[in-house]
């Protein structure tokens, strides 16, 4: 290795965050990957904590006022956000003043150390060409339709992300859809946000798909419920099999839906047929370094190998993307950081760490307590524990109350943050209210979370890392503009997934819930095999038959109708 490798002194200040990133990880958060900072020991006045609660919701609601009406950038809004609820917290605790070191604590580095690993080998990785390639072979397949394109992308982002972690999933993905959009002379919007949506969605499917479901599955595990002091409600601890088992049947069901509503929405936009010259665009869009890019893709592969481990290693994900970045800078081009580490958003990192101090600041203040202990009023207002119909109409409303809650905050508040604080309360509430409830809630709450997170740009990580790497390139995504396609989605899939858990855990039950996912399975896949039929009966292909509405079926019934009615009238048939 060549002894001139740590001499640049940008290759010294990039080591150098790497390292202060990782150094920060070791100390002060935990081994799931994603979960929140160091606790702190804050107490707030007993004369003040009703004011104190009311002024972070005032604090809470001021910056998402900022970011929805754009009036600054949302990086500066979450910085503001953070530093008034810095202020606040040092105004309202009995404690000394938080030194900058205590305040840092509050960040995610867990997240953070992620993302920037991850966006240090797309930088390498781009380079390559990979990416023009790939948006060259999708366009290949698509044979040109603009709407088949579309269900081959969103596809492609639900499966990485239900295997790998949605924000990987993006970032990966993101460069190929702007280096394609370009090729084809498409809004590249629509698509990203289309597949940012079914990162979402397809993520919530597996432990190991969103960072939310992580860290349910590290915190509500068996022995981590036992370690939380809780031993009756041990035995309903979660493992990697059972969220595919409990998950995946309502995430299934969902895609279709999903599907129609947005190409309902983006009609304009993902109308028509795009014709380019394959060969040409082979040739100018083909790889650039393929030395570079063998190094660059087995240490990715073994990344991303790695990530697929994380259940049996426990090794944090962070640590796997700060690695195989560090590893991927020193194999392929040692002598050159400028390149890679500009595709970086720091922008983004920024908007994170502002994030996770408002929020964390919050939680010390009281305020996402203050949510939880009305969920848990509205839960016990319903049935009662005596009788079996009042055991089922509590557990059918706290399934409900903690499912839409869930959403609607993970829309509003991003969803890591607000799962690690959820977390303890659902704990709280199953100790309270009853054991039976555990269980249903822990996926009320995942699939909350994870659904929830498409309400808003700031609502997944996977978003708000989307939304930078867009704006970076050149297309910034408005708050509104995601929010217009985002919410509906949102709503839609929650619903769908409020009757999947009623008709599982309400009316299956303990010993039917099993029958009940099978048979929603079966229709679930059947209703999609009849859907397509009919489509390609029409004529259409794959794509445009996965959203046949029927529609044109109608309409050719009653022109055909009024045609018969016309020909009678006219006496031309009896």
């Amino acid at each position: 290795m060549n002894t001139h490798l740590f001499t640049n002194r940008s290759r010294q200040i990039s080591f150098g965050l790497l390292l202060f990133v990782g150094a920060m990880m070791m100390a002060g958060t935990s081994r799931a990957g994603g979960g929140s900072g160091v606790g702190l020991t804050v107490t707030i006045e007993e004369a003040a904590k009703t004011q104190a609660i009311w002024v972070g919701l005032a604090i809470l609601l001021a910056v998402y006022a900022l970011i929805i009406f754009e009036w600054v950038h949302r990086t500066l809004a979450a910085a503001v956000g953070g530093l008034l609820a810095v202020l606040a917290l040092n105004y309202y605790a009995v404690e000394d003043t938080f030194t900058l070191a205590e305040v840092t604590t509050m960040i995610d580095w867990e997240t953070i150390g992620l993302l920037l690993g991850m966006m240090v080998m797309v930088g390498i990785l781009s380079n390559t060409g990979v990416f023009e390639y790939f948006a060259v072979l999708s366009y290949k397949k698509s044979g040109g339709s603009v709407w088949t394109l579309v269900v081959i992308l969103c596809s492609v982002t639900a499966v990485l992300s239900a295997f790998l972690d949605n924000v990987t999933t993006m970032l990966l993905l993101t460069p190929v859809t702007i280096q394609l959009a370009k090729v084809l002379d498409l809004k590249p919007i629509p698509l990203l946000i289309s597949e940012v949506l079914f990162s979402n969605i397809g993520g919530a499917a597996t432990m190991i798909g969103d960072p939310p479901n992580i860290m349910i599955g590290s915190g509500l595990s068996e022995s981590k419920i036992e370690e939380a002091g809780y031993t009756d409600l041990a035995q309903y601890g979660v493992t990697f099999n059972d969220f595919i088992i409990e998950m995946g049947p309502g995430i299934l069901m969902c895609i279709v839906p999903s599907f129609m509503l947005i190409k309902w929405f983006y009609a304009d936009e993902f109308s028509g047929v795009r014709v380019r010259d394959v060969a040409e665009l082979e040739a100018k869009y083909g790889i650039k370094d393929p030395a570079m890019l063998k190094v660059a893709g087995v240490i990715l592969f073994l990344v991303i190998l790695n990530f697929f481990l994380h259940p049996i290693t426990h090794i944090a994900v962070s640590w796997i993307a700060l690695v195989g970045a560090v590893v991927m800078l020193l194999a392929t081009d040692p002598h050159e950081l400028e390149e890679p580490l500009h595709h970086v958003e720091w922008t983004t990192l920024l908007f994170f760490a502002g994030l996770f101090v408002l929020v964390h600041s919050l939680q010390y203040i009281g305020v996402i307590d203050f949510i939880g202990t009305y969920v848990e009023k509205a839960i016990s207002a319903f049935g009662d524990n005596t009788t079996e119909q009042g055991r089922t109409v509590r557990l059918a409303a706290a399934i409900l109350i903690v499912l839409w809650v869930s959403a609607v905050a993970s829309a509003f508040i991003d969803n890591i943050p607000y799962t690690a604080t959820m977390i303890p309360i659902v704990l709280q509430i199953a100790d309270s209210l009853g054991d039976y409830l555990l269980s249903p809630l822990i996926w009320a709450l995942a699939f909350g979370a994870c659904l929830g997170g498409n309400g808003t740009l700031i609502g997944a990580s996977a978003n708000v890392v989307t939304a930078g790497m867009s704006e970076d390139a050149g297309y910034p995504i408005s708050f509104n503009e995601f929010f217009k396609a985002g919410f509906p989605v949102m709503i839609l899939t929650t619903f769908i997934v409020s009757l999947y858990m009623l008709l599982v855990y309400v009316v299956g039950g303990e010993e039917g819930a099993t029958s009940i996912k099978l048979i929603l399975v079966g229709v679930t896949t059947i209703s999609i095999i009849i859907q397509l039929s009919r489509g390609r009966s029409k004529g259409k292909s794959f794509s445009e038959a996965l959203v046949d509405d029927e529609m044109d079926g109608l309409n050719e019934l009653v022109v055909d109708a009024r045609s018969k009615v016309n020909r009678i009238l006219r006496g031309e048939e009896e």
